[in-house]
């Protein structure tokens, strides 16, 4: 790769694959007022990793030195959007509707350069054991649901929940690294 590359993102999980694999990178966090417009998970985190990737690449001063990564992750169970929870009753109410089904994760990554605009997105799909209450309650109060899309990481406590995926893993940590190398 020619260019440097720029992670429009704060996800320390993004940045902590993208070291995984050898890649050097400069954060710049995107604090762009996320709009979305559209209703289908794979569109939306495709609309919402363009709207971050864009937001660093225009405030760049020498663009054409630079390829910028945006990304965005949400869950989608029966036609309904998972985002991150906003107390512990909503990551409960999350929680307790995974608990013992499959559901689909859903990554969309933008690519910004000189030479254009490439957007993309992965989906995985998960399956959890059934959870009791009390495991969820457990589970919320290390934490760690709070600041993750459908309010669990797989990559942590949750993976005791994790009955099987099919897809990539990576994608459902944050960003599908298999993808995003194929592209550069």
């Amino acid at each position: 790769m020619d260019k440097k590359l720029i992670l429009a993102s704060g996800s320390p999980r993004r940045k902590e694959i993208l070291t995984q694999v050898g890649l050097s990178f400069t954060v710049i966090k995107s604090d762009v007022e996320e709009v979305i417009t559209k209703t289908n998970p794979a569109e939306i985190v495709m609309e919402l990793s363009a709207q971050k990737a864009k937001d660093v690449y225009d405030k760049l001063q020498a663009p054409d030195e630079y390829l910028v990564l945006g990304s965005d992750t949400v869950v989608a169970y029966d036609g309904k959007v998972l985002g991150k929870p906003e107390d512990e009753a909503d990551a409960f109410a999350m929680l307790n509707m995974l608990s013992g089904k499959k559901h689909s994760v859903f990554t969309g990554v933008t690519l910004v350069s000189d030479a254009g605009v490439d957007t993309f997105y992965e989906e995985t799909l998960v399956e959890f054991y059934e959870m009791s209450e009390e495991e969820i309650w457990t589970y919320i109060k290390t934490g760690e649901p709070m600041d993750k899309a459908g309010a669990y990481g797989i990559q942590g406590k949750a993976a005791a929940f994790i009955k099987g995926i099919s897809g990539d893993y990576y994608n459902v940590v944050g960003l599908p690294v298999a993808a995003v190398m194929h592209r550069l």
